[in-house]
Order: structure tokens, then C-alpha cells, then sequence
């Protein structure tokens, strides 16, 4: 009886070690890190940051790869205020950096900046300055008194 049990527990071990196997292997995909490639580096494991932890940013970076360390690890050139930190990363806490859309597709349209609000407000107050309300028979109707 033990043997059986000891069989079908191998057995069992045995399907979902393949089964993980499987699906680890259809979604995962090989890091494409290149020496001179480009990289963000995760805040998770930086001390050195300021601020609350619910404000900073996720990543940081762009940095540079200095070299690969194995296939799982990049060394990258670190910028002075990250100098005290060990230059080595493990892959998991490094992701690729693209560069902005707008350098890849020039003639992309661009989203209009909003005005800036202090001048809208400055222009309101000069309008209102410079008028005064009446009330006509078909409602209120701001007059400027340029106008007069």
C-alpha cells in the first residue's frame, strides 16, 4: 500500500511538473538585453530614495549595460546619485527602456498643451474690470465700457 501511494505521488509530482513546465513556456520570453542596450532599473530593492514609498517611481533610469553576468543578471553604468548602490541587477528587476513615441513617429499628431490658467484668469479679470452687468428685458447682458 505504501508503494502504490509513493507511485501515484510520483505520478501526481510528475503531471504538474509538466503542466507548470508548459505554461511557464508559452508566456515566457528570454530577455533581450544587449551590451549598450538601454535599461529602467526597479525601485523595489533602492534605499536611497526620497520621499514617501507610495509617491516614488516604480523604475528609474535609463541606464546604460555595462555588461551581462550570466543570463540572468546586467551590470549597468549607475548615475552619481546611485554610485553607492551595486551596479549589478538580476533580470527580473530590470526591463527595457524605450525611447518617447514622439522621436519614432514625427508626424504624429501632438496633444495641445492646456492654457495656462493664471493668464486665463488674468484676461477674465481685465474683461470684467473693464464692464459692467444690466438686465434687459431678455435677460442680463455683460457690457464692456470700451464701448461707451
Amino acid at each position: 500500500m505504501w508503494k502504490r501511494a509513493c507511485d501515484t505521488a510520483s505520478k501526481c509530482i510528475a503531471e504538474a511538473k509538466e503542466y507548470n513546465k508548459q505554461r511557464w513556456d508559452k508566456t515566457h520570453m528570454e530577455p533581450d538585453f544587449k551590451e549598450g542596450g538601454q535599461v529602467l532599473v526597479s525601485t523595489l530593492k533602492l534605499n536611497n530614495l526620497k520621499g514617501p514609498k507610495r509617491m516614488r517611481d516604480s523604475f528609474v533610469g535609463p541606464f546604460t549595460i555595462i555588461k551581462l553576468i550570466g543570463k540572468n543578471a546586467v551590470e549597468v553604468k549607475l548615475t552619481e546619485e546611485f554610485s553607492m548602490k551595486h551596479p549589478v541587477f538580476p533580470e527580473n528587476l530590470v526591463k527595457p527602456y524605450f525611447q518617447k513615441e514622439e522621436n519614432k513617429f514625427p508626424s504624429r499628431k501632438k496633444n495641445p498643451t492646456p492654457p495656462n490658467i493664471v493668464e486665463v484668469l488674468r484676461l477674465v479679470y481685465l474683461v470684467l474690470i473693464q464692464s459692467f452687468v444690466v438686465f434687459y428685458s431678455s435677460g442680463w447682458l455683460l457690457v464692456s465700457t470700451s464701448l461707451l
